[in-house]
């Protein structure tokens, strides 16, 4: 048990319990040592190293508390401060997922509030004008970042036919600490930022940032819907600032772009694939409580289907038949809608698979799902993909 220190209000915990998580395929060193009591002296930063395995690579280093989600680190060599009960560990993995690109990891495009907002790009070895995929990660718009989806990035990159940036955005309503409440507008805002920002710095990439998808799971398989379905909503008026007018202004700007050429520049969005979304007002429930009748249906991406003829964008939509949170018949709604507006829609059935099966932590449960399902549902994502791009 920890060490109680009685103040003359309150307690304050001087220690905590820290335990090293198994780690196989590689070794994880702390300095300072872990006591063999495992109780550490609250305020401690220890350092952490992680050190691969013959035949393995560093995936991430990580602490986690009691059912929380991990917080990690992209750097073998992080520091962790001890504020909570908590374990530490690394994750390995087999040192062909590291070959035929490279990273590059953090790059900020907007900080409209506490959080810098940022993405990671994945290049291929000899990129040059090459189709881009944008990545937006899922967790209920209020958790996980970009690092979650980089076992689907490197299945997207693994032929050497798509640049792949996985993008982060604020978290809805106060989950970052910002005083003001994010909107799901917010949201959409942020996200098409990210792209404008990717775009402009395309060539850097070896992208061409006129030929993109999209792509994400759950919150971002809806937020990757939105950016295929609202581009025509992209525009200076704010969001319900007036009356019957609901806008997204991009977090970033090209300096001097304006609304309307960001409208333009993002019409390069040409194939989507919305993984187990969200696209109807009623399945968006309480994250748009809040919102006008007018405001809801202008976040969700069902009742925005634009024509084909003016703007086709191609999707592909997959769900496990054991997805507990998201039913089949929206996401059938949604390609219906598609189809009906003359779009390319198909949804293809996981049998067996339940939701979030796209997602990479450091956990094996985890890795073995994303093996199982997301490795063959990412070659058929890449195989939709390659029908717009490389036909």
């Amino acid at each position: 048990m920890a060490a109680l220190c009685v103040g003359s209000n309150a307690m304050a915990q001087e220690a905590f319990n820290v335990r090293l998580a198994p780690s196989p395929n590689g070794k994880v060193t702390v300095i300072p040592a872990i006591p063999a009591d495992g109780m550490v002296k609250a305020g401690t930063v220890l350092k952490v190293i992680a050190t691969p395995n013959a035949g393995w690579v560093f995936d991430s280093g990580f602490h986690q508390s009691g059912w929380s989600p991990y917080v990690e680190s992209m750097l073998p060599i992080f520091d962790v401060k001890v504020d909570k009960n908590m374990t530490i560990g690394a994750s390995f993995m087999e040192a062909h997922r590291a070959d035929g690109y490279r990273t590059i990891q953090d790059v900020v495009y907007a900080k409209p509030g506490v959080k810098p907002l940022k993405y990671d790009v994945f290049i291929p070895n000899g990129a040059k004008n090459l189709p881009g995929v944008i990545i937006i990660h899922g967790g209920g718009w209020s958790s996980n970042t970009e690092d979650i989806m980089r076992g689907l990035a490197r299945e997207l990159i693994n032929d050497g036919k798509y640049v792949v940036c996985s993008i982060d955005y604020r978290w809805i309503n106060k989950g970052d600490g910002d005083e003001t409440p994010v909107t799901m507008a917010n949201l959409i805002e942020d996200c098409y930022g990210a792209i404008l920002h990717i775009q402009e710095h395309a060539a850097d990439y070896g992208m061409d940032g006129s030929r993109l998808a999209v792509t994400g799971d759950s919150a971002g398989g809806h937020l990757s819907a939105a950016m295929a379905t609202l581009v025509e909503r992209i525009g200076d008026g704010g969001f319900g600032v007036k009356d019957g007018v609901y806008e997204f202004k991009p977090t970033y700007m090209p300096e001097g772009m304006t609304t309307a050429q960001a409208r333009e520049s993002l019409k390069a969005i040409k194939a989507a694939a919305p993984s187990y979304g969200v696209f109807d007002v009623a399945t968006l429930g309480n994250f748009v409580r809040d919102l006008s009748d007018e405001a809801k249906k202008a976040v969700a991406p069902i009742n925005n289907v634009q024509d084909a003829k003016s703007r086709p964008v191609a999707q592909f939509q997959v769900l496990g038949t054991r997805d507990n949170l998201i039913k089949p018949e929206p996401c059938q709604a949604y390609v219906k809608a598609l189809q009906d507006k003359g779009h390319k829609a198909v949804l293809v059935m996981v049998q067996d698979a339940g939701h979030a099966f796209f997602d990479w932590k450091p956990d094996q449960r985890t890795k073995d799902t994303f093996a199982k399902y997301g490795v063959p549902y990412a070659k058929q994502m890449k195989e939709f993909f390659n029908e717009v791009f490389y036909k």
